[in-house]
């Protein structure tokens, strides 16, 4: 499966952003999906969870309250709607799939990666 990321851009604080992450193949919608960051010379962070089926959400506490992870399995797409952005969410953004061990809050819990979408929040 291949994981493509879009949506970033260069926002004020306080915007909304929505990211997706298009997946090549039906086995998306098997898959528990997840929203990574990684800040400027910090480590990559996770962002947010969501099961197969929608009825499962994790969220670390920096998005509770401003982002929702969403997913569309006919589409094969997976989504992060971002509300009152701050310059701290600037980060590359990237989208991960199909859970192989652990919680799903870690980098090495996951087997596929997008390619990372670049959002940039200006105070």
């Amino acid at each position: 499966v291949q994981l493509q990321a879009s949506g970033g851009g260069l926002v004020q604080a306080g915007d909304s952003l929505r990211l997706s992450c298009a997946a090549s193949g039906r086995a998306f919608r098997s898959y528990t999906m997840s929203w990574f960051r990684q800040a400027p010379g910090k480590e990559r962070e996770f962002v947010a969870s969501i099961s197969w089926s929608g009825s499962t959400i994790y969220s670390a506490d920096s998005a509770k309250g401003r982002f929702t992870i969403s997913r569309d399995n006919a589409k094969y797409t997976l989504y992060l709607q971002m509300n009152n952005l701050k310059p701290e969410d600037t980060a590359v953004y990237y989208c991960a799939g199909q859970l192989v061990s652990g919680t799903g809050r870690r980098v090495n819990d996951y087997h596929y990666w997008g390619q990372g979408t670049e959002v940039t929040v200006s105070s």
